[in-house]
């Protein structure tokens, strides 16, 4: 399906200014771990005031779990299987994709990016000047200082927090508390695992407090009121059955829209919102027309209109992660999530989801997962006291051709219903939608289920180890020199 929408009303203000834009995207940050959600483990008060100033959605999901092919879709406003060999971690970035970065600089806007833009990858190769979020910059304030007057601006602020590694014990020395901490069921509740989430929470509000920092500066500059900020994530976090997975921790993204001249303050959205929308509603913001190659639709009109209907579902995919396999073979997976159910289609059943269980190239055994302590205790069988759950299984066993969740009874996705006949009928209807939409969009796999898909792979020579030692992992965890010497070590972790 292709959008020939044009754009909304001109989303001009009462000046006839077009919008800044500004994109702050976490790397590996999951939905609901923010104060606006609820969270009370974690300190997120640029997000939360965003969230009480604009628009907060509840059910935002990445386009896949998998940082490059989300960024990729973010930029050019479709699914990744219609961007090629960009659908896949570690590719390149054809140069016919369009952006809405370049179709913002071609109507005059300033654009820049800072830090981690589309990555990883090569987009050197296909021809392009620069990075696909655009030119980079040390940071915001050293774009802005070449702006022309008037001239509106688009910035990509792209972190990389809170992807891994961490500072072990990071979280207790800012001050996070352990007790405070909701283990997701499917890790167990160990005190380093619980230790470990708080390392993760401190790197999300690092993240927080440099939005602040930008979001303060535009204020300091009068650019606020007419700046159009959305704050999210590429994928989720790094965690076992997270990030790389159609599972909501590793989807489900937190998403607010603050844009003070237009969209309502203090509102809250529990329609379906896929980040590959963002590249058209950019683009509808500044009155621009929408693309033909952009497939997704632009969300101004919910963004203006509280009362303005939502999409009821959202599709969610991956290709290649990592290379974790052998012949370096993706592990293809296309999922509809709604409020009721989550149905998620294996491509590649006899493979291990998670990669290999031999070390490859990327992290070591089951690579799409990063290493933590919860993933080697997890491989080495580590349960609390009589907690009988399966989490190998869970996270790095092989799965079955169709995945069913029923989220009224199973919101954290761990009992698999598509066999049980009392489903019979819902999965029938979600399979048939799934397949429509693929169809629709033109999904190669759709045609031919088992095709390589655009298999070209950009990887470094210095990616990967060569091995991985779980004992020296947890050696060092034990004494906190992951990264760097430290003299605090979180009490009762691994005894």
């Amino acid at each position: 399906m292709v959008c020939s929408c044009a754009q909304s009303d001109p989303a001009d203000t009462a000046s006839g200014t077009p919008p800044n834009i500004v994109l702050f995207i976490a790397d590996d940050w999951s939905y609901p771990h923010a104060g606006a959600y609820g969270n009370t483990t974690l300190r997120t008060p640029a997000f939360d005031a965003l969230a009480a100033g604009g628009m907060l959605f509840t059910n935002a999901y990445c386009a896949a779990p998998s940082c490059a092919p989300s960024r990729a879709s973010i930029l050019t406003g479709r699914y990744p299987h219609q961007n090629g060999v960009a659908g896949n971690l570690w590719s390149e970035f054809p140069r016919e994709l369009v952006t809405y970065t370049e179709e913002l600089e071609r109507a005059g806007y300033l654009v820049g990016h800072d830090q981690k833009g589309w990555a990883p990858g090569d987009w050197r190769t296909p021809g392009r000047e620069h990075n696909p979020a655009g030119k980079r910059y040390a940071n915001i304030r050293e774009m802005l200082e070449g702006k022309e007057a008037g001239q509106p601006f688009c910035f990509w602020f792209g972190s990389s927090d809170p992807h891994r590694v961490y500072e072990p014990n990071l979280g207790v020395k800012t001050g996070l508390k352990p007790d405070s901490v909701k283990v997701p069921p499917f890790l167990p509740d160990l005190p380093c695992v619980r230790n470990d989430i708080l390392d993760y929470f401190a790197e999300v509000e690092r993240f927080d407090r440099h939005v602040g920092l930008v979001v303060e500066l535009l204020r300091e500059r009068g650019e606020l009121e007419n700046t159009l900020i959305v704050v999210t994530s590429d994928n989720g976090m790094p965690f076992p059955r997270a990030k790389a997975n159609l599972y909501d921790a590793g989807s489900r993204m937190p998403f607010v829209v603050h844009w003070p001249a237009r969209v309502p303050a203090g509102t809250r959205r529990d329609s379906y919102v896929s980040l590959a929308a963002l590249a058209p509603t950019f683009l509808d913001a500044a009155g621009l027309a929408i693309p033909r190659e952009m497939t997704h639709r632009s969300l101004l009109p919910q963004l203006l209109d509280e009362g303005y209907p939502g999409f009821a579902d959202v599709i969610i995919e991956r290709e290649r992660h990592a290379q974790v396999r052998a012949d370096s073979g993706s592990y293809a997976m296309r999922g509809l999530r709604n409020d009721s159910f989550l149905y998620v289609r294996n491509y590649y059943p006899d493979r291990w989801p998670a990669g290999d269980p031999e070390v490859v190239r990327s992290v070591g055994a089951y690579g799409d997962v990063d290493n933590s302590i919860g993933k080697v205790l997890i491989l080495r069988g580590v349960h609390p006291p009589g907690d009988e759950t399966d989490y190998y299984s869970l996270a790095f066993g092989k799965r079955p051709a169709e995945e069913l969740y029923d989220l009224s009874t199973d919101p954290q996705q761990l009992r698999n219903v598509a066999t049980l006949p009392g489903y019979a009928d819902q999965l029938g209807i979600l399979r048939e939608r799934l397949n429509g939409r693929l169809t629709e969009t033109g999904d190669p796999r759709t045609e031919t289920p088992q095709t390589p898909f655009w298999d070209t792979a950009r990887y470094p020579p210095t990616y990967g180890p060569a091995t991985f030692d779980a004992d020296a992992y947890l050696r060092d965890y034990r004494y906190g020199v992951l990264r760097g010497p430290t003299s605090f070590t979180y009490a009762g972790c691994l005894e």
